[in-house]
């Protein structure tokens, strides 16, 4: 079963701005990597499947698989690890989180599912009507 990383998307207001950083990317250096410091001492487990779930204004929104993780080298010299990112975003059904520094495991069953093939998140009901419809246990 894989094992996802969650992070929060500093500087995005929300997917399209997300999307279009990442082509802005992908246009200078061919892939899309986010360096971090940490490497994940849970790599094969990553790497067997798992994504990167975009959080943007405390709002679990998007995910994107993780096709490698490589040992870069920060500008200050030190070592760190690359997330590479295949391109893409892939919409949830959108849950709130906390902030927090940095990215954190997620477990597979503790992740949101999948918007449906298709759906965009300009289609759907405004967040705060999902999450009153959620606490009402009627989605």
């Amino acid at each position: 079963m894989p094992l996802h990383l969650k992070k929060l998307s500093v500087g995005s207001e929300n997917i399209k701005t997300l999307t279009e950083w990442h082509q802005q990317v992908m246009a200078r250096h061919g892939r899309i990597m986010h360096v971090t410091r940490s490497f994940p001492k849970r790599a094969t487990e990553v790497l067997d499947g798992g994504s990167m779930y975009w959080i943007i204004k405390g709002w679990m929104c998007a995910r994107q698989p993780i096709t490698d993780l490589v040992e870069v080298e920060r500008q200050d010299g030190k070592p760190a690890c690359g997330i590479v990112l295949a391109p893409g975003l892939i919409p949830l059904v959108e849950r709130r989180m906390r902030p927090f520094q940095g990215w954190r495991y997620l477990e597979a069953d503790d992740a949101p599912a999948d918007l449906p093939l298709g759906t965009d998140h300009d289609d759907i009901m405004p967040r705060e009507m999902q999450e009153e419809l959620r606490s009402l246990g009627l989605l």
